[in-house]
């Protein structure tokens, strides 16, 4: 039966999918964390934290790399779209741009699903600063990685819970709410999972 478990695990598909931190996962990096998988293959899994934030917002993050932000997009700039997401512990001076895939292609984005994207060039930063971005976007710096078979074991583990993504959570839900309406997006009740979890 463990075997069969395994095997199943092993065969998970996780790309476009979230990643949930249970409760009693002890790392710090990953408390309570929403993970968002972009790339998943032998050699490991690949995945930017979604529910963190740094201290720097766009504007800053774009006058570091000599971008300069259209005028209008200053009046926007307290909202969460206009901050920049710790994206993981793994390379935290790499930029990476998760967004939806608009008419506006970039040549180097990699396409995670039908409607999602992830870029690491500044093209697609110079057209959100000019303001002919894509629709939905989040700006991370550093992301998560597992090597071959890491992540599977974890999740064998119960330090992760899976869920197919949505859009509406990475776009529109509120930082803080987001991993409590991942959770609730599988049916469980939040609370009751934070009551009863343990210490693993």
């Amino acid at each position: 039966m463990l075997d069969n478990d395994s095997n199943k695990i092993a065969s998970l598909d996780l790309r476009d999918q979230f990643l949930i931190a249970m409760p009693g996962l002890n790392d710090p990096d990953f408390d309570h964390a929403v993970i968002y998988i972009c790339h998943q293959d032998d050699e490991g899994a690949m995945g930017l934290i979604v529910n963190q934030l740094t201290d720097s917002s766009l504007q800053e993050l774009l006058s570091q790399v000599d971008i300069e932000l259209n005028e209008e997009l200053h009046q926007v700039e307290v909202a969460d779209a206009h901050r920049v997401f710790y994206g993981g512990p793994v390379r935290q001076e790499q930029g990476f741009v998760l967004h939806s895939r608009d008419d506006n292609q970039f040549e180097d984005a990699d396409n995670v699903s039908d409607t999602l994207a992830l870029s690491g060039s500044l093209e697609v930063l110079k057209a959100i600063a000019r303001g002919e971005g894509p629709k939905d976007f989040l700006v991370c710096l550093g992301y998560a990685g597992w090597g071959p078979g890491q992540l599977e074991a974890e999740i064998q583990n119960n330090s992760w819970l899976t869920a197919p993504a949505q859009a509406s959570i990475l776009f529109n839900s509120k930082v803080e709410q987001r991993w409590r309406d991942a959770v609730a997006s599988l049916g469980f009740d939040p609370s009751l999972l934070q009551s009863t979890a343990g210490h693993a």
